[in-house]
């Protein structure tokens, strides 16, 4: 039986391998994709969304969320995904319209219509934390929430704390408090999701959506040399959902540090288990980065 999925993302070109990755396999369906403020502001990142859907001609409820943290100021990432959010050749303009409610509606009416519900959120988790605050209601619907973002040993938007974690660590506290079952696939894990160029070649060779998808990598790894591979961080949250043997995990306790001087956004993660506090987080460590990549041009290969 398929697994009943929300996506919530801030598109963003690994969000786009993520979002293809997601509808593509046979263990998901997918009942709703919402976006949310992040690599980009909100207008930007729910026109990918729709962009990368009718591109590959799907059609499912979409969403616009938030369009800032829940307390901070909105901070993008135009260096990595480009001024429009999503780096590389410009998509047409989506066929694909949002409904008229909004983010969090939708996951309510989702939630209301079905049972162990996987959210796989692939930005900050704003969306998530406005969810759980205004339905507490519907919070036993959810069996899991499979994410991508935080980190046990360093981060990527300051030395200690991980780009979507960091732009609204309130929003991620409440998440981390919530006791819905969590995977965290964090930058410990993303950074050995390596794809390589002529893996990359592989799936440009699939199918227009492929040779989009393909240019969408080669502008992600602009500064990158993908000859010693480009991280997948997004797609991972996807593959957790799909196949969670893929991943080595460990069942800690996390916190979000909020306060911190120069360590605000840091999931601070009990890998020695020196606190004593209940574990309420799976942990990914490690990948096998070939069924990773295998589960990958399968799954693009749908769209050929």
């Amino acid at each position: 039986m398929k697994k009943p999925v929300i996506i919530d993302c801030d598109p963003g070109n690994d969000d786009a391998v993520a979002l293809l990755m997601a509808f593509a396999s046979n263990a998901l369906s997918i009942k709703a994709v919402t976006a949310v403020a992040g690599n980009q502001t909100l207008d930007k990142t729910l026109n990918n969304a729709l962009a990368i859907l009718s591109y590959a001609g799907i059609d499912v409820p979409v969403a616009a969320g938030a369009d800032r943290p829940l307390i901070k100021n909105l901070v993008t990432a135009p260096e990595i995904h480009g001024e429009n959010g999503l780096a590389g050749p410009a998509l047409p303009q989506p066929s694909l319209k949002p409904v008229s409610s909004n983010a969090i509606d939708l996951m309510a009416d989702v939630a209301e219509k079905n049972d162990n519900i996987t959210i796989i959120p692939t930005g900050p988790l704003t969306n998530i934390a406005l969810f759980l605050l205004i339905h507490p209601e519907l919070k036993n619907k959810i069996a899991r929430i499979s994410l991508m973002g935080g980190a046990c040993f360093g981060g990527n938007r300051t030395p200690s704390a991980e780009f979507n974690i960091w732009t609204d660590p309130e929003a991620a506290d409440i998440v981390f408090r919530s006791g819905i079952p969590i995977t965290m696939c964090g930058l410990d894990v993303t950074n050995k999701a390596l794809i390589y160029k002529e893996e990359v070649e592989k799936i440009r060779g699939l199918g227009h959506v492929c040779c989009m998808l393909a240019n969408m990598l080669d502008a992600y790894g602009k500064n990158t040399n993908i000859q010693k591979g480009l991280p997948l961080h997004d797609p991972c949250a996807v593959a957790w959902a799909i196949d969670p043997t893929i991943f080595t995990t460990k069942r800690l306790h996390v916190d979000i540090e909020l306060h911190g001087e120069f360590t605000t956004g840091k999931t601070v993660v009990d890998y020695r288990e020196k606190t004593g506090r209940k574990p309420n987080t799976d942990v990914a460590f490690d990948i096998d980065r070939k069924r990773f990549i295998d589960l990958l041009t399968k799954s693009m290969a749908c769209y050929n």
